[in-house]
């Protein structure tokens, strides 16, 4: 098993409403060259967790990253006039931050981090140090 220190949360860059599933995002993916989806973990608008990435895989969701983190990214991040904006229901708030709780406890993670922190990108609009810290993790 690769050493896991960091989880890195991102967006899909679509509109909540958007038809934007697992299998979506990885024919995306490959169709850039990729052998999968790049994140290990999607969050639908409804607040189900669905499995993207083995982790025992390095993701492909953050250059110079990969190695030692899991992608999480949850399905919007865009309004509906197509600009970033933190569109994540309650449902994704609430199990983003078990998620995140779960994989910490799991893997001995010690950083997490949002997509923007390390790319000149609003993704995940929103961010995540503060939200965190705001919900005490």
């Amino acid at each position: 098993m690769r050493k896991i220190t960091e989880i890195i949360i991102h967006c899909t860059a679509t509109r909540p409403d958007a038809e934007c599933t697992v299998e979506s995002i990885r024919r995306y993916h490959r169709s850039l060259g990729w052998h999968d989806i790049g994140y290990h973990y999607v969050i639908y608008p409804d607040g189900s967790v669905h499995s993207g990435r083995p982790v025992e895989q390095a993701g492909a969701h953050c250059p110079g990253h990969n190695a030692r983190s899991i992608g999480i990214a949850y399905v919007g991040g865009l309004d509906d006039d197509g600009r970033p904006a933190d569109t994540r229901t309650e449902a994704q708030r609430i199990v983003l931050l078990q998620l995140v709780r779960d994989l910490m406890e799991e893997y001995a993670v010690t950083e997490n981090h949002g997509h923007n922190e390390y790319a000149n990108k609003a993704c995940p609009c929103f961010d995540v140090r503060q939200w965190l810290k705001d919900n005490n993790l």
